[in-house]
């Protein structure tokens, strides 16, 4: 059987041209998302990606793939909720395979407390148009054989929220899908170019500055996770984000064992199997501010302890390697998206742990705010002006890792 020739590259490399209409800083997810909406649903096409280091190569390939819309308030549910939809229908669009498995992820819930949360979340949800459901132990087992829910263990499972649309996707294939689907728009993509300083005159951003030199732009977006701060910072911006390491690890290959997604707040995992066979499995943050992409060996020792707590079925699975990657956690713990004091400046940032799942919905919205110049309805809400107004969106609870 002859396969078809897979392209050496899916994209051009590309030199950077001394002026673009639109600049986006931030070759991740969220940047090739909004590169490929800007030119496929507004038809600008005059684009530049500019990424340090390579393609996809942050956050982007650096996270669980977790892909959930069940989030607590009207604001969160919307844009999260958008964004599934659009994940549903997103391996036709682009013409990829993304390996998009809507397998379910569950919520467990270990106190009186957790099910009361938990309950009003699901509630929260079906008034919102999200599916979710409240599963008592024997109903978790069902979905989950292999989740501990013996009533003596130290964190027994009282319960779970269950959202059946949920799922994983292939984070690099995500990645490549956008990326080859936005240079056959027309896209530029500028890898090793990093943006060490933001143009400004008379209260707009005029281009640029990177280590290839000077490019001028209309607009310019940010999609730099957590160096979003550094880079506007040159243009006087404070913005109020915290970085942090956020580990994960996967198992060696495994045959089938693990039908869901499972996450646990009160013992702190979450874990998946990835198609190839391994545990994927994350956890909290590192306390400590930083840009590492690695963190400290305590955070890994108590998440496999965790996922012991759980899944005790695990006990002598090896662990195959680990890695971080750095999480920009703003106060309410929800993102910042939209216009920024510098006209034509526009911010995309603050993600946290929800980064990867909101790849195709934010991508959307921030390309026509980018567009239009005004935020989208679904991104209104998470403007920065937020912090000054009171009107905060606090997902702490529901983010599903302690910030």
């Amino acid at each position: 059987m002859n396969l078809p020739e897979h392209p050496e590259w899916l994209w051009g490399a590309t030199e950077p041209r001394r002026s673009y209409d639109v600049v986006i800083v931030g070759a991740g997810g969220h940047g090739l998302a909004t590169a490929y909406y800007l030119a496929k649903n507004h038809g600008i096409t005059d684009i530049a990606v500019l990424e340090r280091g390579w393609l996809a190569g942050g956050n982007m390939a650096r996270n669980t793939t977790i892909i959930r819309s069940n989030y607590l308030w009207d604001e969160s549910a919307g844009i999260y909720e958008h964004a599934l939809k659009l994940w549903e229908g997103l391996e036709e669009e682009l013409g990829y395979d993304l390996l998009f498995s809507q397998r379910g992820v569950l919520n467990l819930a270990h106190s009186l407390q957790d099910v009361r949360d938990s309950v009003r979340r699901v509630e929260a949800n079906r008034l919102n148009g999200v599916d979710a459901e409240w599963l008592d132990p024997e109903q978790v087992r069902e979905v989950c054989p292999i989740v501990d829910i013996s009533p003596g263990v130290r964190y027994p499972v009282l319960g779970a929220t269950f959202q059946p649309r949920a799922g994983i996707a292939k984070h690099d294939h995500v990645a490549w899908g956008y990326a080859r689907a936005a240079a056959a728009l027309g896209v530029d993509f500028i890898e090793h170019c990093e943006v060490t300083g933001l143009r400004v005159s008379d209260g707009r951003v005029t281009g640029v500055d990177t280590t290839r030199g000077p490019i001028s732009a209309g607009r310019v977006a940010l999609c730099a996770a957590g160096h979003t701060s550094v880079v506007a910072r040159t243009a006087g911006i404070d913005l109020p984000l915290q970085s942090h390491p956020l580990q994960a690890l996967v198992s060696e290959l495994l045959e089938p064992v693990h039908p869901t997604v499972v996450m646990s707040n009160a013992v702190h995992v979450y874990v998946s199997q990835a198609h190839k066979g391994e545990l994927v499995m994350g956890a909290g943050i590192d306390a400590a501010n930083s840009y590492r992409q690695r963190g400290a060996f305590h955070i890994i020792e108590r998440q496999m302890a965790a996922a012991l707590e759980l899944f005790p079925i695990f006990a002598r699975a090896h662990v195959l390697r680990t890695w971080g990657g750095v999480v920009d956690v703003s106060p309410d713990a929800s993102p910042i998206v939209g216009l920024t004091p510098v006209r034509n400046l526009y911010l995309n940032c603050g993600w946290g742990t929800g980064g990867f799942k909101a790849t195709p919905g934010v991508g959307w919205c921030f390309a026509h705010t980018v567009a239009n110049d005004e935020p989208h309805p679904l991104n209104a809400p998470f403007s920065l002006d937020r912090f000054t107004t009171g009107a905060l969106v606090d997902e702490h609870g529901a983010a599903a890792v302690a910030h």
